[in-house]
């Protein structure tokens, strides 16, 4: 061969790798624009319809009108300023005072207009003033709110979810490997105790470990007043966070062991697992290379799902236990209709599941080569 057919060759590949980059560059890029605009749609309509949910109907309007309407009053009547006042001249004063205050919060506007308001400044995260809850430090800024509480339930969901998750995985692989077992059996029998809710199990706790043994408090997240020395403290959480994380675990435990157990054995009978036990491969190199190894995309999943899941807390268990989480927050802003908390908490849920579910595309095509990111425009 020539070095001038050499040279063409070479160049001939080059200009190819160069355009199956650009166009690999091109696919990835239409693909990620498309998934970009398809979830904010998504999330979008999701907000909206939280906000239509949330005001009930014009419900929390009316309240707010009479709360405004109750301030104003009471405002007026008790302000030495206005005694001499003839009574219609107090009622015209009112008056003027709940126009004011009623334009300042937008409610002289059609409820269209103001969702729509409502619809940007959440999803632009101004989530704005709570209407009736405030934070420990007097704040009714919903951002403050909601980051007060996080780290409460962070360290409640975020303990007993990921034990629950890990302890489920790993029971599961051991099991898939003794089916048939009393063990096995055992954890079957057990599984229909999972229908019993988290609280459910708290209650009980509370009775035996707080009212009858009184080796645990009943509640809340410290000892009262609370400890000085951060040793104390932290081994003071530590002993309010056993019965709520102990109860979430119970609840759950056995049903996602046999979840993920019929899920590994599932894998465990594919061909090529077989051929790999014929070939003489180890047990554990076997679960590693060919058990593992293909279910990590829906092990990733599960996992991703789990920890945005965190964000929302466990709603009832911590009003059972009073954990100072995002849970008992929630629940409280729903019974009292403040739609600020309500939205706030749902459109930050909102983007977290977004950016997973984004995110996870690329996460499928690192673990799991069959998967091609925007092949066909589809991953």
């Amino acid at each position: 061969m020539s070095a001038e057919s050499l040279t063409v060759n070479t160049e001939n590949t080059v200009e190819t790798k160069q355009a199956f980059g650009n166009t690999t560059f091109m696919r990835m890029t239409k693909y990620m624009g498309l998934r970009v605009v398809t979830m904010a749609i998504t999330v979008a309509i999701g907000v909206y319809l939280t906000i239509l949910i949330a005001n009930m109907g014009g419900y929390v309007d009316t309240m707010m009108r009479n709360e405004i309407r109750d301030n104003m009053t009471q405002s007026i009547l008790a302000n030495p300023a206005f005694r001499n006042l003839t009574p219609e001249a107090k009622a015209e004063l009112v008056q003027k005072k709940i126009a004011s205050e009623e334009a300042r919060q937008g409610l002289n506007e059609p409820f269209a207009i103001r969702s729509i308001n409502y619809l940007v400044n959440a999803l632009t995260l101004n989530l704005g003033r709570a209407i009736y809850m405030i934070s420990d430090h007097g704040s009714k800024e919903v951002r403050l709110i909601l980051l007060e509480r996080l780290p409460a339930t962070l360290l409640l969901t975020g303990t007993a979810e990921l034990i629950l998750f890990f302890g489920s995985v790993f029971i599961a692989l051991s099991l898939s490997r003794k089916y048939g077992s009393w063990l096995d059996k055992l954890t079957i029998a057990l599984s229909p105790t999972s229908a019993v809710p988290a609280w459910f199990y708290g209650i009980f706790f509370i009775l035996i470990f707080a009212a009858i043994l009184r080796v645990l408090p009943f509640g809340g997240l410290v000892d009262v007043p609370p400890p000085e020395n951060p040793v104390d403290y932290a081994l003071s959480v530590l002993k309010h966070l056993i019965l709520p994380a102990t109860s979430v675990i119970v609840s759950a435990i056995f049903l996602s062991i046999y979840n993920w157990r019929t899920f590994f054995l599932i894998f465990s009978s594919e061909d090529y697992v077989e051929v790999a036990k014929a070939k003489g491969l180890a047990p554990r190199d076997v679960e590693r290379r060919y058990i593992l190894r293909p279910t990590l995309p829906t092990i990733i999943t599960s996992f991703a799902l789990l920890a945005i899941t965190l964000w929302t807390g466990l709603t009832i268990t911590e009003t059972v236990f009073l954990w100072p989480g995002l849970g008992i927050t929630i629940f409280r802003a729903i019974g009292a209709y403040d739609t600020p908390v309500i939205v706030g908490s749902t459109i930050i849920y909102a983007y977290l599941l977004a950016l997973t579910v984004f995110l996870l595309d690329f996460v499928y095509a690192l673990v799991d080569p069959r998967v091609k990111v925007g092949a066909g425009g589809a991953q």
